[in-house]
């Protein structure tokens, strides 16, 4: 077995990036603090040609030298665009018929391995602050919510490491 060189592995160009089919998945981080998450958000964006970003509140904004550390040019791919307010931003994603799915541990949350997506909808998935999550004024907004199971002794993953399980999930059944 030989570890493949970058030259090898027939990555897009930026613009191939762009002009390629979306994944319809929509991503909203709220209030998140560290610039390295955002940039991991970003870069596993990217891997799975996810359709945009919404970036709300205080969470920081490319051009960023901490972003662009963890991102690694995926800010030059990905659509984004920030709001000040996650609760307007979810309101016009459910104007567009986008379904809105918090990804907290609250009542009647499904839990990741029972989540089915359905082909024909768009899916918008809210990522909350590191210390607090998903706010309850963003929970009670959103059509639905998934958790992801833990069976340890935290409570919560780092909000980069629960972007990646769920957009992998939820890519895979878009790809079934």
């Amino acid at each position: 077995m030989r570890k493949l060189e970058n030259s090898e592995l027939e990555r897009k160009s930026i613009e191939a990036f762009k002009e390629s089919k979306k994944t319809p998945i929509i991503l909203v981080l709220d209030d998140i603090r560290s610039l390295h998450n955002i940039g991991s958000v970003f870069r596993t964006a990217d891997a799975f040609l996810i359709e945009k970003i919404y970036l709300c509140g205080i969470t920081a904004t490319p051009p960023n030298k901490e972003i662009h550390k963890t991102a690694l040019g995926a800010t030059e791919t990905v659509t984004w665009e920030h709001n000040n307010d996650v609760l307007t931003v979810l309101k016009n994603l459910k104007k567009d018929n986008i379904t809105t799915l918090a990804i907290e541990q609250v009542e009647s949350a499904v839990f990741l391995q029972d989540f089915k997506i359905e082909k024909d909808k768009k899916y918008a998935l809210v990522f909350g602050n590191e210390v607090y999550g998903v706010s309850q004024e963003a929970v009670a907004l959103c059509d639905g919510s998934i958790e992801i199971p833990q069976l340890g002794t935290k409570h919560s993953l780092n909000i980069s490491v629960s972007a990646g399980i769920v957009v992998w999930e939820l890519f895979k059944q878009f790809n079934n």
